[in-house]
């Protein structure tokens, strides 16, 4: 018999001994069986082995269906459903070699995302990257070249996100932003700020720069 589940259609076949056994359609199909045909363990375990690249199979695809996603990503959430190792790396050879898996591609449109709804730095930007399995060369050129057809630079960013820091802070963070260095206040809110802008990947003069605009836009605010 078959029936027709979330994973798709699945024959359902009846052993002399044991269980019955489900397995895909495509699987049965490709072991050319048919009805009353003996079970040998060799054609078993071909049978078994099919079922399984065809299970792994429709896993990665139902998974890429929701969204594109690095081949490491991929890789993570098949192995934590159970599919065998070596057969989860067969099936993504073939899914990229399909042009259905891309790093790059995925990368630069994570980026660009990143870059439009909540900004990085460069450094911030290939960490994450890397935390997604992307490789260390691609994700620098991903964000080099990202970078490039933006039209935008770290010192730009952190200026960005020091302007939306400011915005989101009552008056007294203000005031203390302003105050005199002497003063503990103003030592709080400018490790606040420079912590913000740090975990976001700035350093060095492109993080002064965000803090300077800080301070500008607080002094704006304080008229």
């Amino acid at each position: 018999m078959t029936s027709a589940g979330r994973r798709g259609l699945v024959v359902r076949l009846s052993l002399d001994r044991g269980d019955p056994l489900d397995v895909t359609l495509e699987a049965f199909d490709k072991a050319k069986l048919g009805v009353g045909d003996a079970l040998a363990p060799k054609r078993m375990r071909q049978l078994l082995d099919l079922d399984a690249d065809v299970r792994v199979r429709d896993a990665a695809l139902n998974l890429l269906s929701y969204r594109a996603q690095t081949r490491r990503e991929l890789e993570r959430k098949l192995r934590a459903r159970g599919h065998d190792a070596d057969r989860i790396e067969v099936c993504l050879d073939r899914l990229q070699n399909r042009g259905l898996l891309d790093d790059a591609a995925v990368s630069a449109a994570f980026v660009r995302d990143r870059l439009r709804h909540r900004p990085r730095g460069r450094q911030a930007l290939r960490a994450e990257l890397r935390g997604k399995g992307v490789d260390a060369n691609t994700a620098e050129h991903v964000v080099m070249d990202v970078f490039q057809d933006e039209g935008v630079t770290d010192r730009a960013l952190a200026e960005e996100v020091a302007e939306r820091w400011v915005t989101r802070q009552g008056s007294a963070v203000l005031a203390a932003l302003l105050a005199q260095r002497s003063d503990p206040d103003h030592a709080r809110a400018q490790r606040r700020l420079r912590g913000y802008l740090g975990r976001r990947g700035f350093r060095g003069e492109d993080l002064r720069a965000g803090v300077a605009r800080a301070e500008a836009l607080a002094a704006e605010r304080s008229r």
